[in-house]
């Protein structure tokens, strides 16, 4: 426990550092400031403890273990040493279309399952890393389906899906600087991709004009938006006649007393990227 105890101490040092740094906005100093209080109280840590400190911080730890392992993860892919057998590619590439069988009833933590299987038996496969990255996508894990993509393009640098794939998970993000250029790389390698033509045009007004997060208790509204199971949920309430009954007063008095955020629900909806080609499975 000791050893656990001196890892929280120096995250909430460095946790500390951050704070002092002055470089944070006033709700990212607010967040951290709640994250500290939480890692002191579960861990029954307090940093007047000295001995817990260690010699070196967290950042100088991290930056020693980079320096000793660079490129760890892209070299462990492309140098194994164990190629698999041909049989073992055919088990992977069944495994692989039962993924995409199951993406296509939209059970995507099935399909998720099946592309890890595969990955398994090949991780050479930088498809199988691409397929699964548009399940995790779908099921709400775009940080998943960033690293996904990230493993599939260090596999295939050419594999156009794979960057817009990326630039579809990263958008979902809020990250829409980034996404433009995975989206112009996607279409560097695709020029003829409507999708990507799109996608790269709404996260280029994206950049333009800050997604909305006011409206009722600071809710992000592009995060909902962009949220498979929240815009599955709604779907299912408003077929539900009971419910479209109360929407449309509830939404007639929203349109009187806040149009602004109507509005921006609207405009949210309109500007949803569009995933129709990412969705067929190689």
């Amino acid at each position: 426990m000791t050893d656990t105890k001196r890892l929280a101490f120096s995250i909430i040092h460095f946790l500390h550092d951050q704070l002092s740094s002055g470089s944070l906005s006033s709700d990212a100093q607010e967040s951290l400031e709640v994250a500290v209080q939480c890692l002191e109280t579960a861990f029954n840590v307090s940093t007047d403890d000295q001995t817990l400190a260690v010699t070196q911080t967290l950042p100088e730890i991290f930056a020693s273990a980079t320096m000793k392992h660079p490129n760890t993860l892209h070299v462990n892919i492309n140098t194994a040493t164990d190629s698999p057998t041909e049989e073992e590619e055919a088990e992977a590439e069944r495994l692989k279309t039962d993924g995409n069988d199951q993406m296509r009833v939209e059970n995507y933590g099935a399909a998720v399952e099946f592309y890890s299987k595969a990955i398994a038996i090949n991780p050479q496969n930088g498809v199988y890393y691409c397929n699964r990255a548009a399940a995790y996508s779908k099921l709400g894990n775009y940080a998943g389906a960033v690293q996904d993509c990230e493993l599939a393009i260090g596999i295939d640098p050419n594999y156009s899906k794979a960057y817009g794939r990326m630039g579809l998970a990263l958008a979902s993000l809020n990250k829409h600087t980034e996404a433009v250029s995975y989206y112009k790389k996607a279409l560097e390698l695709d020029p003829e991709n409507d999708t990507y033509k799109s996608n790269l045009k709404i996260a280029e007004q994206k950049m333009e004009t800050p997604s909305p997060t006011g409206g009722v208790g600071g809710v992000d509204l592009a995060g909902l938006l962009s949220n498979p199971g929240f815009m599955n949920m709604a779907s299912g309430l408003m077929n539900n006649p009971q419910v479209q009954q109360l929407g449309q007063q509830f939404a007639q008095q929203m349109q009187q007393q806040n149009p602004e955020l109507i509005e921006q629900l609207r405009s949210q909806i309109r500007s949803r990227p569009s995933s129709a080609s990412n969705d067929e499975q190689p």
